[in-house]
C-alpha cells in the first residue's frame, strides 16, 4: 500500500518572497566562499547560483511541506503559540543546517577552489537563520492575518444568518395559522370545557413565552428543550385528541448537554404539518436519546398531497446549518416507506 502526501500549490507569497530572496542568499553565501573574488570571476557567479538555486529550491520545498503539515495540525488561531514553536523548533534543528549543506557541496567539488574556512559555517548557519526567521514570521503574520480575515466574515456571515433566522424563526413563532387554530381550540374549550381551556391556556403561554425569549447563544439544554416540547405537543394533543401521540425516552446523562434552540419543535412541526392526522391514524412521533450522545425524532407518515400543503424545506435547511457553523455536520435524515427520521447531536 503507499502513501502519498498530497500537497496543495504553496500560496503565492511564499512562491514571490522566495524567488526575490534567492538572489540575496546567493550573494551572501559567495561572499562568504569566494569573499573579493566574487566580485572579479564572473564564471563563480555562473556556477554558483545555479547550484545555489537548486539546493535553494529543495529546502524550501522541504520548508513548505512541514509548514504545510504544521498549518493542518494547527490550523486556529488559539493554536498560535504551539505552531509557532514547533516551526521555529524545526527551523533552529533542521532547515537553517541545511544551508550549510550549499558550503559543503562545494567544498567537496572544490568548485573554484573553495574550501570551508574556520568561521564560514558560524557565518553560513547565521545566513540561513536570518532568512528563515524572516520568511517564517513573515508568512506567519500573513496566514494570521488571513484566518481573522475570515473569522470576520465567519462572524459577520453568523450574524447575519442570525439576524435571517431570527426573522424566519419570527414569522414560524407567531404563524397565524397556529395562533388562530390556537384560538379556535381555545374558543371551543371555554363553552365545553373550562378546567381545560384554562389548561390549554397554560401550555400556550408557556409555549409562547419560550418562543419569545430571546435566547442570545441560539442554544438550549436538552432538558429545557425537552420541556418545552412536552408543552407544545400538549398543545396539538388538545387540538387533534387522539389524532396526535407523542413519547419522549431521553436518558437524564444528557439533559444538561445542548441542542439548538426549537429543533425538536422545527421536527415536531414538520411532522404535524405534512401529515395527514386522524384518530384512526394517529400521527406519532417519538424523542428518544441514542448512543454515543444523539437524539432521534422519529414519525409515522401519512403524507399529505403535495397540492394540500406547501413545503418549503426551510425546517430541516435551518437544523442543518446551525450544526454546520458549530462544526458539526452529523445530522441524519431517513426516510422508508413508513418512518421519517431525524437525527441529530447533542453537544457538550
Amino acid at each position: 500500500m503507499r502513501f502519498r502526501l498530497k500537497l496543495p500549490m504553496p500560496p503565492r507569497y511564499q512562491v514571490i518572497g522566495f524567488i526575490l530572496s534567492m538572489p540575496f542568499i546567493s550573494l551572501a553565501l559567495c561572499y562568504i566562499m569566494y569573499h573579493d573574488r566574487l566580485f572579479h570571476e564572473l564564471g563563480i557567479w555562473l556556477v554558483a547560483y545555479p547550484i545555489i538555486y537548486v539546493i535553494g529550491t529543495l529546502s524550501w520545498r522541504m520548508h513548505y511541506v512541514y509548514d504545510y503539515f504544521l498549518i493542518t495540525r494547527y490550523p486556529s488561531l488559539s493554536q498560535t503559540r504551539k505552531r509557532v514553536f514547533y516551526k521555529f523548533a524545526i527551523n533552529f534543528l533542521v532547515m537553517t543546517p541545511s544551508v550549510l549543506l550549499i558550503l559543503f557541496t562545494f567544498h567537496a567539488f572544490k568548485i573554484y577552489g573553495y574550501q570551508i574556512q574556520e568561521n564560514d559555517l558560524k557565518y553560513g548557519y547565521l545566513v540561513g537563520l536570518g532568512v528563515n526567521i524572516i520568511f517564517e514570521s513573515l508568512w506567519e503574520v500573513i496566514y494570521i492575518i488571513e484566518k481573522v480575515k475570515e473569522a470576520v466574515a465567519e462572524k459577520e456571515r453568523i450574524e447575519q444568518l442570525q439576524l435571517q433566522q431570527e426573522f424566519d424563526v419570527l414569522k414560524e413563532k407567531v404563524n397565524p395559522h397556529f395562533l388562530f387554530n390556537s384560538f379556535n381550540t381555545l374558543s371551543s374549550l371555554i363553552s365545553e370545557d373550562k378546567n381545560q381551556a384554562e389548561k390549554f391556556l397554560d401550555e400556550l403561554s408557556k409555549v409562547y413565552r419560550y418562543l419569545l425569549r430571546n435566547n442570545e447563544s441560539g442554544m438550549s439544554t436538552v432538558e429545557e428543550e425537552s420541556k418545552f416540547i412536552r408543552s407544545y405537543a400538549k398543545l396539538f394533543q388538545t387540538r387533534f385528541a387522539e389524532g396526535f401521540k407523542m413519547d419522549i425516552d431521553i436518558d437524564p446523562a444528557i439533559k444538561d448537554k445542548e441542542i439548538p434552540s426549537l429543533s425538536l419543535q422545527l421536527l415536531v412541526e414538520n411532522a404535524v404539518k405534512h401529515n395527514i392526522i386522524s384518530k384512526q391514524q394517529p400521527v406519532h412521533v417519538v424523542i428518544a436519546s441514542t448512543p454515543p450522545g444523539y437524539l432521534t425524532v422519529t414519525n409515522n407518515l401519512r403524507k399529505k398531497t403535495k397540492s394540500s400543503v406547501e413545503s418549503t424545506g426551510i425546517g430541516l435547511a435551518n437544523i442543518r446549518e446551525k450544526y454546520r457553523l458549530l462544526n458539526r455536520q452529523d445530522v441524519t435524515v431517513e426516510e422508508t416507506a413508513d418512518q421519517f427520521i431525524v437525527t441529530i447531536p447533542v453537544l457538550s
